[in-house]
């Protein structure tokens, strides 16, 4: 099986396909940070730049977590399915596929552009980027829910989001956590029968480029036809979070997390689910702060400290959950120490 790591087999491969010229010898460079595809950037002669990405059968983390490589190509019929319904400009252009290497080509974002996560680790804070977040998820669930009977039936099977999201982030967690078995064992009974709009599954800053000052989405490998209140627990996780983790931002990440959410649900109140989505929304946040302490894929910015606090927390909130998003930030960040 290629492996798009070792960049001689990676030109062989490209040149064979007849993807560069026989004669090219484009620059290959691997790039880190993901745990479940191998990723390299292809600078080609022409200056032309495509990013490969091939998945991975076994994820790059502490404990054993596998999930088929055929996710690869949910993840390119999500890219193009999003083209048509994100906001202009909000996502990289596909390039192609191979069936047989587990493989999606896509062009590469220009440089000079940045890692969300890393500027918000870093505490530089837009509330602008943080809008653009919200309007880019909200508008992304209303345009597929007005075009559902079109959208859905590309998405209906949801294994890869049960092994790569419900499984390790809250099944295994209640097997770690006893407090929170029946809390997350019927969240992920309710999130399987609640489809309602195309779900991305991996909605989160690390996914995010910005460029020019406008946020690029990555990474569709778990997108489905779900329960739209999964994409706002799990990113707003990372959010509160960080208000956790960078003390002296925490009023301003907790601020952020709020103009989130508002900016979020402007984008969807028209649609006939939005008004029950809020305490959804809640429970999911709150399963996916436990499970970024106590599950398969920890947070890595947190220490042993950190991670008991949050799950502390979080244990509190679960056994008297809030209705409402604003509660839940002000109670959360309000029982950190």
């Amino acid at each position: 099986m290629l492996d798009i790591e070792q960049p001689d087999d990676l030109i062989a491969y490209l040149r064979q396909a007849g993807h560069i010229q026989p004669n090219e010898t484009p620059r290959i460079e691997v790039l880190q940070g993901g745990v479940s595809n191998r990723t390299v950037l292809v600078e080609r002669e022409s200056g032309e730049s495509w990013v490969l990405k091939q998945a991975l059968e076994k994820l790059r983390v502490a404990v054993d977590w596998f999930s088929s490589p055929e996710r690869i190509h949910r993840e390119s019929s999500g890219l193009r399915w999003l083209g048509k319904i994100a906001p202009p400009d909000t996502l990289p252009t596909f390039v192609f596929e191979d069936h047989e290497a587990h493989i999606l080509a896509m062009q590469a974002i220009p440089q000079p552009h940045e890692n969300w996560k890393r500027m918000l680790l870093d505490g530089r804070l837009s509330l602008d980027h943080v809008a653009q977040f919200a309007v880019l998820l909200g508008t992304i669930e209303r345009r597929a829910y007005e075009h559902r009977g079109e959208i859905a039936p590309h998405f209906e099977d949801r294994s890869f989001f049960e092994s790569l999201r419900l499984e390790p982030y809250y099944l295994y967690t209640a097997s770690q956590v006893s407090e929170a078995a029946k809390f997350l064992n019927a969240l992920v009974e309710e999130t399987r029968n609640t489809p309602l709009s195309l779900v991305h599954g991996d909605y989160s800053p690390k996914n995010i480029l910005v460029y020019h000052e406008r946020l690029i989405l990555l990474d569709y490998e778990v997108i489905h036809w779900g329960d739209p209140a999964f994409d706002i627990g799990f990113s707003m996780t990372h959010l509160l979070s960080k208000a956790h983790h960078i003390r002296e931002k925490r009023t301003d990440f907790q601020q952020a997390a709020l103009h989130y959410w508002q900016t979020y649900f402007v984008e969807i109140q028209s649609l006939d689910w939005a008004d029950a989505l809020e305490p959804r929304a809640v429970r999911h946040t709150l399963a996916c702060l436990l499970a970024r302490v106590a599950g398969r894929s920890p947070l890595e910015y947190f220490d042993t400290n950190a991670r008991s606090r949050q799950r502390e927390a979080v244990l509190q909130l679960m056994a008297d959950p809030p209705l409402h998003i604003a509660d839940l930030i002000e109670r959360f960040v309000g029982s950190l120490p």
